[in-house]
């Protein structure tokens, strides 16, 4: 064991390097409808694009409090800042609390509600700030309320959105607004709230955020890459849009819209930063690069413009053939090839071989900002992000009990180099490798730090290595997809009996799924630095 860590200590320092300096909160969200899946299920996913985001996977039993019970309300739920979690206020707690999966952005509760993230835009008077804000609900402390107290997407939305307005909205990553995407057996929602501006207080009289959300149409699929997708509410339509009861007030009373002037309200440019250098503007290209690549794959009959504005893009679009988990998968692990903004087909990477152009065994397309320096190559935004501190698929069945009524499946560091691992709603506790990591100290007991070492390791000499870890991964992720149609036979019997029985049942298989992966990653590990290391012969 002395000898494989002295092994990889080479390699560390560049890999910490290349996390600590790359940016956070630029996330991606891929929603899809039942009407639009394969299976009929209801999926979202998230890209927790952010290098150490909590990606501790562990379950917070749910409980019965006493009356008069508070509930902690805390700071650096996402461990963006490397320190445990600061209390900063208090609210009044429920009677009973769920069941619910804790990582930097809560995911999944023991109903199967399953909530993503993306940091959107908001313009500058609405900005707020900690210390200076009176606001406390941060959207990772308003996910741990709605996983812990709403049994379907509309009871999340309003649990999220009444908190947010009674104790005012505080965004955690920079001062930006946020998109989540909410989702339970029958309904995906998109979810979007701003906060205040700094003057706002708890006894202003005014709300402390400003929120809308509308629902994905069944057979459609919504794209959200750091931008807001939402444009005109009809708050009569009950069944498709909710939303706070001013939401239109704060661009009145900033001049960003008149309601005289006979236009509609069209919230996305109300509230977004429209254009200039702010990369969280609508106008932004790293937002318009994933948008063209994602509607691209959806719609390929349709010619879309690399350089369209994004505002040109459907909130929802039907996509030419329905998703599988794998599908969505799939577009989460793209670099944005057969497009202009591939950074791996950029001809820096071409070296002659005798009369012959070839590309280089160390092209890649997550290309760090020392070599794209080195190489003149321009940074275009992947899909897919080397600095991800974990992604996820979330597949929710109509029909099911809530021990098996949701399958998510989750995956360490870059969604291109990771393995997906199916964990059911009903699982009661996770392998402890996969709930351990600290980002100051590599350790062969954290299955993260696999993960984080085998996508630094592929990336040294992506051209061969890639292959290398797909050879392990996709045995894996096919044999895993098969046992879930067993698994779900077997667990729905048990659940027809005595559900505690269908929790034991699925949590042993999520647990030998995790064990499972974490070694074949180790072993991953150990055959890159043999194979690939300076000493060989090339």
């Amino acid at each position: 064991m002395k000898k494989l860590r002295r092994g990889i200590l080479v390699f560390l320092p560049i890999t910490l390097t290349i996390l600590m300096a790359l940016s956070a909160w630029s996330c991606t969200n891929i929603v899809v409808g039942k009407d639009a899946s394969a299976d009929g299920s209801v999926i979202t996913s998230h890209t927790a694009d952010g290098a150490f985001y909590d990606a501790r996977v562990r379950t917070i039993p749910g409980k019965t409090f006493p009356a008069g019970s508070k509930a902690d309300v805390f700071w650096n739920i996402v461990m963006e800042e490397d320190y445990e979690p600061k209390k900063i206020g208090e609210i009044p707690q429920v009677e009973k609390t769920y069941t619910y999966f804790h990582v930097g952005y809560p995911f999944m509760n023991e109903h199967g509600v399953a909530i993503g993230e993306t940091t959107i835009g908001q313009k500058e008077e609405l900005k707020t700030f900690r210390p200076d804000a009176r606001a406390i609900m941060t959207i990772e402390q308003l996910e741990v309320f709605a996983l812990q107290r709403a049994k379907t997407a509309r009871e999340a939305i309003t649990v999220i959105g009444e908190l947010a307005e009674k104790y005012g909205f505080l965004p955690s990553c920079g001062s930006e607004g946020e998109c989540i995407t909410i989702t339970d057996s029958t309904e995906a929602w998109i979810f979007e709230i701003r906060s205040a501006g700094l003057m706002w207080t708890p006894d202003s009289g005014k709300p402390g955020a400003v929120w809308v959300a509308q629902r994905v149409p069944d057979d459609c699929v919504v794209i959200v890459p750091n931008m807001s997708r939402i444009r005109e509410i009809d708050v009569n339509d009950k069944n498709n849009f909710m939303a706070s009861k001013d939401y239109m007030q704060p661009a009145i009373d900033n001049g960003w819209y008149d309601p005289k002037s006979g236009k509609p309200f069209i919230w996305q440019e109300a509230y977004s930063p429209l254009t200039g250098n702010d990369d969280w503007s609508l106008s932004s290209m790293w937002i318009r690069n994933r948008l063209y690549t994602l509607y691209s794959q959806l719609d390929p009959t349709r010619e879309w413009d690399p350089y369209a504005e994004t505002m040109s893009y459907p909130f929802a679009i039907k996509p030419q053939k329905k998703l599988s988990v794998q599908d969505v998968m799939t577009m989460l692990r793209s670099h944005m090839e057969g497009t202009p903004f591939d950074m791996a087909a950029e001809s820096a990477w071409d070296i002659r071989e005798g009369d012959k152009i070839a590309k280089s065994p160390l092209t890649t397309p997550f290309v760090t900002k020392d070599l794209r320096n080195l190489l003149k190559i321009p940074y275009n935004r992947p899909v897919a992000k080397w600095d991800c501190a974990y992604s996820f698929v979330s597949q929710a069945r109509s029909g099911y009990p809530a021990p098996v009524r949701t399958v998510l499946w989750f995956g360490y560091d870059n969604p291109h180099t990771t393995c997906y691992v199916p964990i059911y709603s009903g699982v009661l506790e996770t392998r402890k490798n996969w709930r351990t990591f600290d980002r100051n100290a590599f350790s062969l007991d954290s299955t993260q730090w696999a993960f984080i070492l085998a996508d630094d390791l592929v990336n040294h000499r992506y051209q061969e290595a890639i292959a290398d870890l797909k050879a392990v991964r996709e045995p894996l992720e096919q044999g895993f997809a098969k046992q879930v149609l067993e698994i779900d036979k077997k667990a729905l019997e048990l659940a027809q009996k005595d559900p505690a029985q269908a929790q034991e049942y699925v949590t042993k298989f999520t647990n030998e799924c995790m064990e499972k992966t974490e070694k074949a990653w180790w072993q991953l590990d150990w055959n890159l630095i043999s194979k690939y290391n300076n000493n060989k012969k090339k």
